[in-house]
């Protein structure tokens, strides 16, 4: 290797990588928090928002001014200011103009700036135009008067201020969220006139505890007239110890029976929010709307719209409903996290944030004060030196035409400091008129008042402590503005079980042939009348209410539920259960039960077993159904028959050779689940070759007529002809009329 490549490693610094690497991630660190990502308590502003704003105001956007191109400014931040990427700082700067996401905004746009439901749909920088909103002036009309400290920037061309001398707390009227490396921020936005009150008190109470400032600071204020529903007390806590949440909560009214919600929480968006209705709608989650849709406009920012499906719906409960379940109800998390005065990130509550604002305000109005006091006195010394040679113009002049260093001369003759001399040389002869004598005269009187003023000011501190308590308030009756979030403390939101939301309606619940279902309204339907597909048929019906739920048992002796209002209508010719739902393969389905959860059913299969059952025991919410009913193999579940009286009632079951046997029901056991007891005697051979089994089992009331379909033929058997058919649980039975034993169903009819 040639000597001009070596390297002389002695010379260079040596140390381990874990202390390199752990000093370099914490430099970086420390960047992050205290130059990118927290605001600063003096003026509440991160340093790319401190540029943009004072970029603008180089830039001659005052609020007076015209609007200019938004690239315009963020071409000044980037080149002079801000060497980062250009869409990061226009999104800053597009932050500081959306009314919707500031509660004072800064800068005033032209264009799209975005909008509530999509704060990010803004245009490009070439398009919208900007300047600074009058509020911006809170930050900026003292930067001049040597209140602030100048810095170089990134390439030491130029200075600019390292803090903004904001005469307002600005740190808590537009808040600020952001993350850093191991910490972050969210201060919420709040009221000016609130936050005003709360500092003159302090001004004029420095004991002040967060509870007495919490009289003047209700809570934060966000620019949406949204509900805050967090508990005073949950807000003073946070206030104390600069940690917590706040909760916000849309408004709504009732209009027509519909729900208008007109003020939506915080960041929230109304397109998103009825996207998740929409979404519960379709899930059959909520069965109690039947319409939404979208009404704002220029003049309505917000109004959504939900119409309910019947005027029985409780409002209230359903709106608690929605706000457990859907953006009409958000948390924001609180986390008071600021660069204090001594530039380190802190943790502060309400009145250690209030107190530091106020040092620095006061130092600000103190620099303010002696930056004019130091103009005064340089004034009044050279006006002086003006009244000195106004005195002795005669001899001032032959010393400046006759002498060749008249400034020396000068200085030596009447005892002028060098500024002195200057300015007389500096003199035109106009001015040199009586008239510009008196003219000083006056000048030099008005400016030793304001420097008596001034100097009495700055050695009492409590005329400094007036002065700014005036500004303040100067301030507030300009800018202020009434609270925009209402502070109320709502009722708890909660998910709830939307049937009990749902119109408790009568409805008949018919099952076909292939396992096609739907429900239709009230208890009067004749189901056999209804349209079924090709090839399908009635199977079974059961009677319910919209509120309850469906239960359907399987061939092979599971139950499945499914909540009666949503099924399809008897309008429609259904849908397929399985369609719902997951059962085994090769199964059909049997039977529906519907009504009160203590409703009894009598069950069974088809080799002559059965039971009663409670329909709550069969409720289930597994898509695969849940296991009741045993059934020996090759047989098969039959179609269930509600139980109306456990003492008085009869079974009666019918086999496919056409014999019938009746016995009473209190012979039966009431189970969650099994095989059950033997109903009627199928003899085990023929059951297994399948030359005989039971067809139907139904329960009936003492009095009532049992009706048998046999093929197209049905015959309807009174009470008195059914005592031939009375035996013993487990007896063979008796055999049906000749043309009646091809049995296919068998139901029980009240004689009432």
């Amino acid at each position: 290797m040639s000597d001009n490549l070596s390297f002389d490693f002695e010379q260079n610094e040596q140390k381990p990588l874990h202390e390199y690497t752990e000093k370099a991630y914490l430099d970086y660190s420390m960047y992050v928090i205290l130059d990118r990502a927290l605001p600063h308590i003096g003026d509440g502003l991160k340093p790319v928002q401190r540029r943009i704003i004072y970029a603008m105001s180089e830039l001659g956007l005052k609020a007076s001014a015209k609007f200019k191109k938004s690239a315009r400014t963020v071409g000044d931040v980037i080149g002079k200011f801000h060497p980062h990427g250009d869409s990061a700082c226009y999104e800053a700067m597009v932050l500081m103009a959306q009314d919707f996401s500031y509660r004072y905004p800064l800068i005033n746009g032209q264009g799209n700036w975005g909008s509530m439901d999509d704060p990010k749909s803004f245009a490009a920088m070439r398009y919208t135009e900007s300047k600074l909103t009058a509020f911006a002036d809170v930050l900026l009309s003292e930067v001049s008067q040597g209140t602030v400290d100048w810095t170089p920037n990134f390439d030491g061309t130029l200075e600019e201020p390292g803090l903004l001398p904001a005469r307002l707390p600005n740190i808590l009227l537009n808040g600020t969220t952001g993350i850093a490396v191991g910490m972050a921020t969210d201060i919420p936005p709040h009221n000016l006139k609130e936050v005003a009150s709360a500092c003159i008190r302090l001004l004029e109470a420095p004991r002040s505890t967060v509870k007495d400032l919490c009289q003047h600071i209700k809570g934060p204020d966000f620019p949406t007239k949204a509900e805050i529903i967090t508990p005073k007390t949950a807000i003073r806590e946070m206030y104390e110890t600069g940690n917590g949440s706040i909760k916000m909560r849309a408004v709504w009214e009732k209009e027509d029976g519909n729900i208008v919600i007109t003020a939506l929480p915080y960041q929230s968006s109304g397109s998103k929010i009825l996207e998740q209705v929409a979404a519960q709608m379709q899930a059959k989650k909520l069965p109690m709307l039947d319409d939404l849709r979208d009404e704002s406009d220029h003049e309505n920012p917000t109004r959504l719209i939900l119409v309910p499906r019947s005027n029985r719906v409780d409002l209230q409960e359903l709106m608690l409903h929605l706000f457990a379940t859907t953006d009409l109800e958000r948390s924001y998390r609180v986390n008071l996290n600021i660069i204090g005065l001594n530039g380190r990130p802190q943790v502060k509550n309400l009145r250690v944030i209030l107190k530091e604002w106020l040092e620095y305000r006061t130092e600000t109005v103190r620099r303010r004060l002696q930056f004019r006091l130091d103009k005064v006195l340089a004034q009044i010394h050279v006006l002086q030196g003006l009244m000195k040679a106004y005195l002795n113009i005669d001899e001032v002049i032959k010393i400046i035409r006759e002498e060749d260093k008249p400034k020396e001369v000068l200085m030596k003759r009447f005892k002028l400091s060098d500024i002195q001399a200057e300015a007389i040389l500096d003199l035109k002869l106009r001015k040199l008129a009586k008239l510009e004598e008196i003219k000083i005269k006056g000048e030099l009187d008005e400016l030793k008042k304001e420097r008596k003023t001034l100097e009495t000011t700055l050695n009492s501190k409590t005329r400094l402590k007036t002065l700014v308590k005036k500004e303040i308030n100067a301030d507030a009756k300009e800018f202020g503005d009434e609270r925009k979030s209402p502070l109320k403390e709502g009722t708890e939101a909660k998910v709830i079980d939307e049937q009990s939301l749902v119109p408790t309606e009568p409805v008949t619940i018919v099952l076909s042939e292939k396992g096609w279902v739907r429900a239709a309204k009230g208890h009067e339907v004749d189901p056999e009348s209804l349209n079924y597909k090709s090839g399908d048929g009635f199977k079974q019906a059961s009677l319910g209410r919209s509120n309850q739920q469906a239960v359907f048992i399987d061939s092979s002796g599971r139950c499945y539920s499914l909540p009666a209002h949503s099924l399809p209508s008897a309008r429609s010719l259904g849908e397929p259960v399985s369609a719902r739902l997951t059962p085994p393969d090769g199964v059909t389905f049997e039977g529906v039960m519907a009504g009160d959860p203590e409703s009894v059913y009598l069950v069974g299969s088809d080799a002559g077993y059965g039971f009663m059952v409670k329909l709550e025991d069969v409720y289930t919410k597994n898509r695969n159904g849940k296991a009741i009913i045993s059934v020996p193999t090759g047989s098969k579940v039959i179609a269930p028959s509600k139980v109306n009286d456990l003492e008085n009632d009869w079974v009666a079951a019918v086999s496919n050779i056409g014999r019938l046997l009746m016995f009473p029901i209190s012979e039966l056991t009431l189970l969650p689940k099994g095989k059950g007891l033997k109903i009627i005697q199928i003899p085990p051979a023929k059951l297994k070759t399948r030359e005989e089994y039971v067809v139907a089992m139904t329960a009936m009331g003492e009095d009532d007529n049992l009706v048998i379909y046999s093929g197209k033929k049905h015959m309807t058997m009174k009470s008195a002809d059914q005592e031939y058919y009375i035996g013993e649980r487990g007896r063979r039975g008796n055999m049906l009329a000749r043309g009646y034993r091809s049995v296919v169903r068998i139901k029980a009819e009240s004689v009432n």
